[in-house]
This record gives structure tokens, C-alpha cells and sequence, in this order.
């Protein structure tokens, strides 16, 4: 069954403003009979037991589920500091397990000024190896997350690459419809895809890896997203039986509130769902 959740950082100004916290949070996906949320590390005001204990308590009383925490990781830094990333994606995969989280996810690498994509590759993979094989050893699965601006996992095919090189069940994939290169949320001029790139392509290339897929959103004033073709991208990923999480993402800060855009947002993809 697919189900609708939503991103912490689609409230990312309210958030920042001291508007809303993670319980808020909670308490809106509940009001906007979203199914769960997805959690930046932002968002949470500690990671000590008894707020995780209250936040996970607070989630099963409104019956919303707690899908992912997002961890900002970059394994193409120099060599002398892939350690402190290496603990930090594990130190969030410990607050998951006792969460009761299932997906971690990760970013993969930023190529460093003056550095070359081929050493950023190999300090890479024995990293996301080492984060895979923890999550293993906890339970938790760790989802690589698609990126451009400067990210190793531009295209469909740097996914599918990381992947098959990391090779362990543990380590999957988060899409994210609006970040491969060619996207208009990615890519060049904002709101101007460039079909030289083939971003659906990306899309398709990797739909059958996915557990978890981010709904990007740029722009739903009117009550339909204008950016990105989602009658598209839902034909994609039917073809491949899709059966998982759908996350808003909303990035339209620029031009509608949060509060009146993520609602909208909701109503438009619940109804490629039914």
C-alpha cells in the first residue's frame, strides 16, 4: 500500500522561526491525515532517551508512523575527517534503532575544490560500507539519497553504481523526484528542466531500487505542481510495483507559505494514489 507522509524540512522556515517544533510537527500530520513524517536531525531538539521515548510515544498516539531521520552526511571530505562522518551516520542509526526507525538516510559525496572524482570515489565506498554494515548489525537500513549541486550521485547510473559497489542488502535507495541533474529544482535556471539531461530518465533508472520515495514540490499554488510532471512519475513508478512511502518535500518557500502549500500539496498526491 502506498502511503503519504511528509518531510520536516517542508516546514523548514517555521521551524527556524521557533514556530513549530517536532511535536507540532507531529500534531499537523495528524490533523492532515498524513499516514507519518520523515525526520531531518534539525528537528530534533535532543537525543536524549526520555525526548526520543516522548517523541516516539507521541507519534504512536496519533498513529503516525516515524518513516526516516535525514543525516547530512559527506564522505568526499579528506581522509582525516571521514571518521567524524562515519560516527555521525552511525550515531544516527543507534537514535533510529531505538526509535524504532527503519531507514537512515545518507548523502553520498561533494568533490572538494582542487580534488578529482575518482579519489573522492574511493574514499567513498569503504565508508558507506562501513555505515551499511553497522546498520546491519542494528537493523537499520541506510537509503542513499540522490543529489546534484556538485554530488557524486547526479545521474540514475551514479546510484546504481554506489549501490552495486557498497553490495549489501542494508544499503538501498531514497528518491528524490526533484534532485537528479536535468531537474528544474536542480538544475541550471529554477522551473526550467533541460531534456538534454534526461532527469526522468534518472528517475526510471533507479524507481525499482527505491524504499522510500521524496515528493518533491516547487510550486502548488494553483493545487497542482507545476514544476515536475508527477502524472510521470507515478506511471514510473507503478510500472516498477512501488509499494512504499511517498514524502512531501516542499520547497516553495520563495513564493507560498508552508502552513497553505504542504495541505495542497497532500490533496494533489493522495489523488494519484487513489
Amino acid at each position: 500500500m502506498l502511503k503519504l507522509g511528509c518531510m520536516s524540512l517542508s516546514y523548514k522556515d517555521e521551524f527556524g522561526a521557533g514556530k513549530l517544533n517536532l511535536e507540532g510537527f507531529i500534531e499537523r500530520a495528524y490533523l492532515m491525515r498524513l499516514d507519518g513524517i520523515d525526520i531531518h536531525t534539525r528537528a530534533l531538539d535532543s537525543t536524549e532517551p526520555e525526548y526520543l521515548r516522548k517523541i516516539r510515544m507521541l507519534a504512536l498516539k496519533k498513529g503516525i508512523a516515524l518513516s526516516y531521520i535525514g543525516v547530512s552526511s559527506n564522505f568526499g571530505k579528506i581522509q582525516d575527517e571521514l571518521p567524524e562522518e562515519i560516527n555521525s551516520a552511525k550515531h544516527w542509526i543507534d537514535v533510529a534503532a531505538y526509535m524504532g526507525i527503519p531507514l537512515v538516510r545518507v548523502f553520498a559525496a561533494w568533490i572538494p575544490e582542487g580534488d578529482t572524482e575518482e579519489k573522492v570515489w574511493a574514499r567513498m565506498i569503504p565508508c558507506l560500507q562501513e555505515v551499511a554494515d553497522y546498520g546491519k548489525e542494528k537493523g537499520v537500513l541506510v537509503g542513499l539519497h540522490n543529489h546534484n549541486h556538485g554530488c557524486v550521485t547526479r545521474t540514475g547510473k551514479d546510484v546504481r553504481r554506489i549501490i552495486d559497489e557498497v553490495n549489501n542488502p542494508y544499503f538501498s535507495h531514497i528518491l528524490d523526484t526533484g534532485q537528479y541533474v536535468g531537474s528544474p529544482g536542480a538544475s541550471g535556471q529554477r522551473g526550467k528542466e533541460d531534456p538534454t539531461l534526461n532527469f526522468y530518465g534518472s528517475i526510471e533508472e533507479t524507481a525499482d531500487l527505491a524504499v522510500h520515495v521524496r515528493c518533491k514540490i516547487y510550486r502548488i499554488e494553483n493545487g497542482v505542481e507545476e514544476w515536475l510532471d508527477y502524472p510521470r512519475i507515478f506511471e514510473i513508478l507503478k510500472r516498477v510495483n512501488f509499494n512504499g512511502w511517498l514524502s512531501i518535500v516542499y520547497e516553495g518557500q520563495d513564493v507560498e507559505a508552508e502552513a497553505t502549500a504542504v495541505p495542497k500539496a497532500v490533496k494533489y498526491l493522495r489523488s494519484f494514489m487513489d
